[in-house]
């Protein structure tokens, strides 16, 4: 098998970022926005890559490269997060003479002197934003019982209010000028060094906006989400044209599920099945891999060179590679992981004795298929069938059903392990299932990708799966590995994305000892937090399973707060849990507080 394991990638013809979206609040999401503006270049995927005028500043080349290397800012995201205060083209000509000029080899000073004269600050192209659906008193307030927790969830509907963020007019009207990709309405952004729109960030922020009783500005950012995928047929991984090249786990399906689920508007889901099957199509034909057979999805990127955004780390960790070929591909395998979410983790690691101990030198992420995008694909194909279904359609229908009952297939031949009793992600490279805990492995149960005839047999084997690893020892939460490497991804880091996907996939199973200890370890997330924002007053982007109550650390950067995702998992489970949980005293379920 091929480096790229049969990977169905796109022809790059250098680097390709994303084209301006106009500022419209489309009320037809059908209405395809016009791309006049735009060069486009056609591949021999007969896709679409979209080339706009900042990439040649952002997304790759010798300016870049220079800056990025000088390590004139601590972070290397700052530099491509900077307004330019000229275009492109005369930036590029203003540098080409500055480095004429300096003999090519300009001091660390000379370059920050340069940058000031030709970059702005970041995060000026956004202002502070009050979503005018805000209210003081949302409903999931009533459902807490806690006088605690339920001014815990006043602070956290006031968090929404510091986290939102409307593109300047500028933006719009002088687009080359950024590295933020327009969209027509505000967004709740994630907070700390993350300043615009993330893909998957966003399912839980939009979750929690509903459960906030925030209907509009919810369906703004999936309008908007929506907005890009008819322009290049994915979303990417955040809202910079640097991230043009990757996406992440795609979720604009389950978004517009919770929408209608909140609201009842059918006909919002009808009129978005155009654009929610070209997202599922693109990836099942461009993120492709074979496996025992089957046909099933991978990570990948679609670039050249290192992560803009974190130029100067890649270029350090390809060090130890000898040839050009080498270094790309080390690229390109963190460049998949960027996609997945989960950068870093061992989960990508695949050494030369076929485990998972190592470092980022041994990432081979497009080697390994993993389970919940897989899960998750399944969960669209349904999904989309339910939507054809509301409108009548039941060719359509049919065809999506029979999509879902294909991907199930594969996940139940090639992810499921009956030995262990779990799903387990499959190394192409040795033909093997990688029997590390990664709590992206319980994944099925929430997007209900196994035959539900088989519930109980399956809870046995999932809850043996929960004993043998000892999940349920953590005071802070089930760690995302129980490897410590370090890596942001691994032990003891517990992020609220992948705890909420475990806990409602437990509850999904439906048996009673999957449903208690869905509950319990709900409980203890809701607690935990609690406790982590009763000590700090801030809410984390990763907290520590071996602390109650302790936030994460380790990976590229700091601790983050904010915190989108954080925010929206535990109000939606303040909602679900909030007459049942005391902070002092017992749980309504007799609990003892932790």
């Amino acid at each position: 098998m091929s480096k790229l394991n049969g990977l169905n990638l796109l022809i790059i013809l250098g680097f390709c970022c994303l084209a301006a979206l106009p500022q419209v609040r489309s009320k037809n999401l059908n209405e395809f926005i016009s791309d006049s503006d735009n060069v486009i270049v056609k591949t021999d995927a007969n896709d679409e890559i979209y080339d706009f005028p900042s990439c040649q500043i952002y997304c790759h080349g010798p300016l870049l490269h220079t800056v990025q290397m000088a390590k004139l800012f601590q972070d290397s995201k700052t530099f491509v997060d900077m307004k330019l205060k000229f275009a492109p083209e005369k930036t590029m000509e203003d540098f080409e003479a500055m480095m004429e000029s300096k003999n090519n080899n300009p001091s660390q000073d000379e370059i920050r002197e340069f940058v000031n004269s030709h970059f702005g600050d970041k995060g000026t192209e956004l202002d502070a934003w009050t979503p005018p659906d805000w209210i003081e008193h949302p409903t999931f307030l009533d459902l807490i019982r806690d006088p605690d927790l339920k001014q815990w969830g006043v602070d956290l509907n006031n968090i929404w209010k510091e986290l939102g963020r409307k593109m300047k007019d500028d933006v719009h009207k002088n687009p080359e000028y950024y590295s933020i990709i327009p969209v027509p309405n505000p967004v709740i952004v994630p907070g700390g060094r993350f300043i615009e729109f993330y893909y998957w960030d966003s399912y839980w922020i939009i979750r929690g906006l509903l459960y906030s009783d925030m209907k509009d500005t919810a369906r703004g950012m999936i309008e908007n989400l929506m907005s890009i995928v008819k322009r290049i047929g994915f979303i990417p991984n955040g809202g910079r044209v640097y991230y043009g090249g990757r996406s992440q786990p795609p979720l604009l399906t389950a978004m517009v599920k919770s929408y209608v689920d909140f609201t009842k508007d059918d006909m919002f889901a009808i009129n978005a099945l155009e654009t929610l099957e070209h997202e599922f199509e693109y990836f099942m034909n461009n993120h492709s891999v074979q496996a025992k057979g089957h046909n099933l999805a991978g990570y990948r990127d679609t670039t050249t060179g290192p992560r803009p955004e974190s130029y100067r780390e890649d270029v350090e960790t390809s060090s130890g590679f000898l040839t050009p070929e080498a270094k790309e591909n080390h690229y390109s395998e963190l460049k998949a992981a960027a996609e997945s979410g989960m950068d870093f983790s061992s989960r990508w690691f695949i050494n030369e004795e076929g485990t998972n101990i190592g470092n980022l030198t041994q990432i081979m992420t497009r080697s390994i298929v993993p389970v919940e995008l897989n899960a998750i694909l399944y969960q669209n194909a349904k999904t989309i069938a339910e939507f054809h279904s509301k409108a009548g359609n039941i060719e359509k229908m049919t065809e999506y059903e029979t999509k879902a009952k294909k991907i199930l297939e594969a996940i139940q031949a090639v992810l499921w392990n009956e030995e262990v009793g779990c799903w387990l992600d499959y190394d192409l490279i040795n033909n093997k299932p990688r029997n590390y805990f990664v709590s992206s492995n319980l994944s099925p149960l929430w997007t209900k990708a196994y035959n539900i005839a088989d519930s109980k047999k399956i809870s046995d084997s999932v809850l043996n799966y929960v004993e043998q690893n000892k999940l349920d020892t953590f005071p802070g939460g089930v760690p995302n590995t129980i490897y410590q490497t370090g890596e942001q991804w691994d032990f003891p880091n517990v992020w609220a994305p992948l705890q909420y996907i475990v806990v409602e996939g437990l509850d999904n199973l439906g048996t009673p000892e999957a449903k208690n200890l869905s509950k319990s370890w709900g409980h203890r997330w809701v607690k935990s937090n609690f406790e982590a924002y009763r000590e700090t007053l801030a809410m984390f982007e990763k907290y520590d399973a071996e602390k109650f109550g302790g936030h994460g650390g380790g990976g590229e950067y700091g601790v983050q707060t904010g915190f989108g995702w954080s925010n929206g998992v535990i109000i939606e489970w303040l909602a679900k849990y909030g007459r049942e949980i005391s902070i002092n005293g017992k749980d309504a379920a007799g609990e003892n507080e932790n």
